[in-house]
């Protein structure tokens, strides 16, 4: 699968099947995030895989992270915000995305999640101060289920068109090629 290929077939899981990720697979995606572009090239990630059960039923408190007791592997993403004070978030965002992106060529699905508290993720997984946890990223077979309320939420907020968000020089001055607006495959 090429890479924008990956891109156009990437979509959130949240029902994962109980198959267990190979350690050749995980580092597939943790050797794509360390790839990451980083600002400096300071690389101010660190990432903590989880497998253990209690621990991933422990990280699915969130509201919107009860899945998490049931997927395989949960992904802490972590950033020092001391050695990258202004970009150690968008840099984790970034090496994340290349996990994701990874994730799908290899046939995985994952979900961002950002419903969590630190404080309680920290304390769960030992995080020292000066990382702080971004996001958690849910990585699994996904199971195809029904999910109205996905597919709802595509109905009402389809995908934009690039000539909605894309301007040329200036605001709102559009290409003469997007005049017309084609949409990329919805995803």
């Amino acid at each position: 699968m090429d890479v924008f290929e990956a891109i156009q077939k990437r979509k959130s899981a949240r029902s994962f099947e109980s198959k267990p990720i190979s350690n050749e697979t995980l580092e597939k995606l943790l050797e794509a995030a360390r790839l990451s572009p980083s600002a400096k090239n300071i690389q101010p990630w660190h990432f903590i895989v989880v497998t253990d059960p209690e621990k991933r039923k422990a990280l699915s408190k969130g509201m919107f992270a009860k899945f998490l007791k049931d997927t395989p592997v949960v992904i802490a993403l972590c950033g020092n915000e001391k050695a990258s004070p202004e970009w150690y978030v968008v840099d984790v965002a970034l090496a994340g995305e290349n996990m994701v992106i990874a994730a799908t060529a290899e046939g995985l699905g994952t979900c961002w999640v950002g419903s969590f508290e630190e404080a309680d993720v920290k304390q769960l997984l030992e995080v020292p101060d000066n990382l702080r946890v971004v996001a958690l990223l849910a990585v699994g077979y996904s199971v195809e289920k029904m999910n109205l309320t996905a597919k709802l939420n595509h109905l009402i907020r389809p995908r934009k068109r690039l000539d909605e968000i894309v301007s040329w020089e200036k605001y709102g001055n559009k290409h003469e090629s997007s005049k017309g607006a084609s949409k990329v495959a919805e995803v």
